[in-house]
């Protein structure tokens, strides 16, 4: 057994970790330069030596490791960690029941208290993330827990750690048996066609379910619909359902046209009715002034960084100028439907982009509903960034 290691919290800083503040940033910490093994247990401390609480070591973007309890004598073994997955399923149970949605997250890092690991669920399927080496220390514990406690028909990985923070590329099926890709999952009604055998992404980002089924239960019908950013297309497909007069998606990527071809055939939608267009979205915002196209609903769920051949976009910096070339396109009474998925700023700043894009461009608005995490994305609330998606439907009045 390793030697737990003891990290000498900052004076101005120790308050806010006894608050319940649960990563660990090297800007908080005076000897972070003992830190040698990810997984390692870390102590925090007082500068006095008092103890604070306990954590990991594992690096994962600006962090250095996530607390995990402020309990001096907790160990991080089997029933610990047996502990805290079962809550985090508990409190899962009504999407258990659901046969309308049949995809959601399980357990949601910080929000359940692991920071650092996230368990998704798709129609018997599970789904482990990992985002630091220093979590993955654990996965013997993790998905021996897992296999305890849920019936499964098989259970994939995702390494998140490279150098720069990105996925590995490597077989991911870890126990149960293999899935025969895509499988057809539901939520609210509609069918996704998800692959947990393909690269990082699995074919949707199911943080959004509240705002597609607002989408295509009180936006889309009989509107000409552009979406943006498209990846696979389920905005598209929830747009089409919900009556739109026509879809148009739009994604750099070469696999969209594919992936959103696939997702409005498991959905028994001609896909040949709509329009799939592999596009850098900054420049298709000019050709659609110069050729003089409106749309009545625009879909803006960009990342919240991207980097093109020409321009790199960032969302702190640049969602303004987004908003104001969809502003252009965008018919009035038209809405826009305005996300984000960046924890760098709230959704108070988030509004101020609105509003200045809309001065800017010389247009009034009016907000029609805001959606922030749906419930199984469970936030900590000593930690704002956990709660980092904002959408906001905006009208565009004449």
């Amino acid at each position: 057994m390793k030697t737990e290691v003891r990290l000498k919290v900052k004076s101005k800083f120790v308050k806010k970790y006894k608050n319940g503040y649960p990563l660990i940033t090297q800007d908080t910490i005076m000897n972070h330069n003992v830190l040698d093994e990810e997984g390692r247990t870390i102590n925090l401390v007082d500068e006095q030596n008092n103890f604070i609480s306990k954590g990991y070591y594992g690096k994962q973007n600006k962090g250095l490791g996530w607390v995990l309890s402020s309990n001096e004598k907790e160990q991080f073994n089997y029933a610990f960690l047996k502990k805290t997955l079962k809550s985090a399923i508990a409190q899962r149970e009504c999407y258990y029941k659901s046969s309308d949605t049949t995809a959601f997250r399980v357990f949601n890092g910080e929000g359940d208290g692991i920071g650092g690991l996230t368990i998704d669920y798709f129609d018997g399927y599970y789904l482990i993330t990992w985002y630091s080496k220093g979590i993955y220390h654990f996965r013997e514990f993790i998905i021996e827990s897992l296999k305890e406690l849920v019936d499964y028909k098989a259970i994939y990985q995702k390494k998140r750690f490279d150098e720069s923070g990105k996925y590995i590329e490597e077989d991911d099926f870890v126990a149960g048996e293999r899935g025969e890709f895509p499988i057809i999952v539901k939520e609210n009604g509609v069918n996704i066609a998800i692959y947990l055998n393909d690269s990082a992404m699995v074919g949707v980002f199911l943080d959004q379910k509240d705002v597609r089924k607002a989408l295509r239960d009180g936006y889309t019908k009989g509107k000409r619909v552009l979406n943006t950013f498209s990846y696979t297309g389920v905005f598209s497909v929830f747009s089409a359902l919900g009556g739109a007069k026509k879809t148009t998606s739009v994604d750099l990527a070469n696999r969209s046209k594919r992936k959103t071809i696939e997702q409005f055939k498991v959905n028994g939608i001609k896909y040949e009715d709509q329009d799939i267009i592999v596009e850098d979205v900054f420049n298709y915002f000019k050709y659609a002034v110069r050729k003089g196209l409106l749309f009545d609903v625009v879909i803006l769920d960009p990342p919240s960084f991207a980097k093109s051949k020409k321009f790199v976009f960032s969302a702190e910096k640049d969602y303004k100028n987004l908003l104001k070339d969809a502003i252009s396109i965008t018919e009035d009474n038209g809405t826009i439907l305005a996300s984000t998925n960046s924890s760098s700023f709230d959704m108070d700043k988030f509004k101020g982009f609105i509003d200045t894009a809309f001065k800017e461009s010389k247009k009034r608005y009016k907000i029609m509903e805001e959606f922030s995490l749906p419930d199984d994305f469970r936030t900590n609330k000593h930690y704002p960034e956990s709660d980092y998606l904002k959408v906001v439907f905006i009208k565009k009045i004449k």
